[in-house]
């Protein structure tokens, strides 16, 4: 068992030149999986909850970056299937996080609109 936390990111404005690191402009939130069970106490970060256009919301999993033998910038998947021909799992997980996503957009407008009136 786990549970999703959400941290929405500001929407960019305007290019700040004195921020310390820069958020893509499409890139709405991070999200991290807080585990229970024989797990707890442990938490896996660097998901990212992406805005794809028509096409709604794209997460993205947890990589390690390498350089592999021959030079070449490469990455794995820090969380994936054991059979990796099973594609449920990882998109289970992959509208969890959408869903997380959403009732969070949802309770910030609900809290918006009680602080406005």
């Amino acid at each position: 068992m786990y549970r999703i936390i959400i941290t929405p990111r500001p929407p960019l404005e305007s290019p700040d030149p004195s921020a310390e690191r820069s958020v893509p402009a499409r890139k709405l939130a991070d999200a991290e999986l807080q585990f229970e069970g024989p797990l707890s106490g442990l938490t896996l970060i660097g998901f990212a909850v992406w805005d794809n256009g028509e096409h709604g919301y794209r997460v993205s999993f947890p990589t390690r970056r390498y350089v592999s033998a021959n030079g070449q910038r490469r990455s794995f998947l820090l969380l994936r299937t054991i059979d990796p021909e099973d594609r449920a799992s990882s998109e289970g997980l992959r509208r969890d996080i959408v869903a997380a996503y959403e009732a969070a957009q949802q309770a910030g407008a609900a809290s918006a609109q009680e602080a406005a009136s």
